[in-house]
């Protein structure tokens, strides 16, 4: 059995359910999760109608590559989108199913297990995925902690001159999970000058970059390195692949439709490596991702239902806890330590209480550097409609004004 499953940590959402175990949420109340990051709302029609009427494509096996028109719409979504040039279907671009699973392959591809002391780097708090990717494919992961004045966002300085030459990939997440923290163009510069100095990959997690609340989308890490002057030569988006999901975007979850693209060595070793293990996305998935890719008026009748949450239940929640709006993704992350209680006792006695599921911030992260920086938080997502998103913010508020 392969030892590394023993470094393991239980998932945040076992954790969960041994913290209420033996609970008895109110039976007053109709139970509201805010725990998990599931986006709520419909999935639009076209999308469904692309995928039912293309299920003969069932009897046909599915290559690992994928079809040329995906791989085309994908292309031509990112040229749009970030506003770079044409990325080459054919080597920079591969469909996955769903951004998950690529994030966890993309390690086991890359990490040589033969070097003991091999690092894979990511932000604390985290995507639980890249932990186990990292202890999986024999490296270990190195967190790089968030910080509140930093707007969340991972300060790469701190890590020490000695720490980067053991780095073979490096997972960033902007927009964050659980933060909402997004990197400016001097956060990628000094990420592309370490990555070029020391020679890793950079993984970059973009699910959340079409959920913002400012008027502006993020900036992406292509889109960036474009602008950096990295987007052409022999070698484009040198050292740097990104990973994108049709999950949030167009709210289909249970499709598993994403992509990664970027520098073309990087893909084609990816590409070799997922021949082997890597599942190929089914024929209707496909069409119906295409459809997705190639409409932009859904995603943003989305974007404005979160727009809508946040603007409501922020200032609700303002009166009892430190919370602020974040610059992308549905997660609000919000400070409890007004409230006199730990953030996993938060949590606990909310859904006794009140029948209402957050999520811990600690679940979400390590302790490194002498902290965890998920400790006395609480990660709540958005996901659900205006009306019940708003009663479990009333709620909320009744919980802590009852704790005074």
């Amino acid at each position: 059995m392969n030892p590394h499953l023993d470094k393991l940590h239980p998932y945040p959402f076992e954790k969960l359910r041994q913290l209420f175990a033996g609970v008895t949420p109110n039976p007053a109340y109709s139970a509201i999760s805010l725990g998990i990051g599931e986006p709520k709302h419909p999935t639009p029609a076209f999308i469904e109608k692309a995928l039912t009427h293309s299920v003969a494509g069932l009897a046909n096996y599915p290559s690992t590559v994928g079809g040329e028109p995906l791989r085309a719409a994908i292309a031509g979504w990112l040229e749009r989108r970030y506003g770079i040039p044409a990325l080459d279907p054919a080597t920079m671009v591969l469909p996955v199913n769903g951004s998950r699973e690529a994030l966890f392959a993309i390690a086991q591809c890359m990490i040589d297990a033969s070097r003991p002391d091999a690092l894979a780097m990511c932000p604390n708090p985290f995507y639980q995925i890249y932990e186990g990717a990292a202890y999986l494919a024999g490296a270990t992961p190195y967190f790089v902690n968030s910080e509140p004045a930093r707007n969340f966002a991972p300060d790469y300085g701190s890590v020490p001159d000695d720490v980067w030459p053991r780095v073979q990939l490096l997972y960033v997440c902007s927009p964050g999970n659980p933060t909402g923290a997004t990197l400016g163009l001097d956060d990628w510069r000094q990420l592309f000058e370490l990555a070029d100095r020391w020679g890793f990959l950079i993984a970059a997690d973009e699910c959340y970059s079409e959920i913002y609340t400012g008027a502006a989308p993020p900036l992406g890490a292509l889109e960036a390195a474009h602008q950096l002057g990295r987007s052409g030569g022999e070698q484009p988006y040198r050292n740097l692949i990104v990973f994108s999901s049709l999950s949030k975007r167009s709210n289909v979850p249970g499709m598993r439709s994403g992509f990664v693209a970027g520098d073309p060595i990087a893909m084609k070793k990816f590409l070799l490596y997922r021949t082997y293990c890597g599942g190929a996305m089914s024929p209707p998935v496909q069409a119906a991702s295409i459809a997705a890719w190639n409409d932009e008026h859904h995603v943003i009748e989305n974007r404005a239902l979160y727009k809508e949450k946040f603007a409501l239940i922020t200032p609700l929640l303002k009166d009892v806890m430190d919370v602020e709006l974040p610059d992308a993704g549905f997660y609000l992350w919000a400070d409890v330590r007004r409230s006199g209680l730990s953030d996993t006792d938060f949590a606990r006695r909310l859904y006794a209480d009140y029948n209402v599921t957050v999520l811990p911030g600690s679940y979400l992260a390590r302790e490194a550097h002498g902290q965890n920086p998920g400790r006395d938080r609480i990660r709540m997502a958005l996901v659900a409609g205006v009306d019940e998103g708003l009663e479990a913010a009333n709620r909320i508020v009744q919980f802590c004004q009852g704790l005074k």
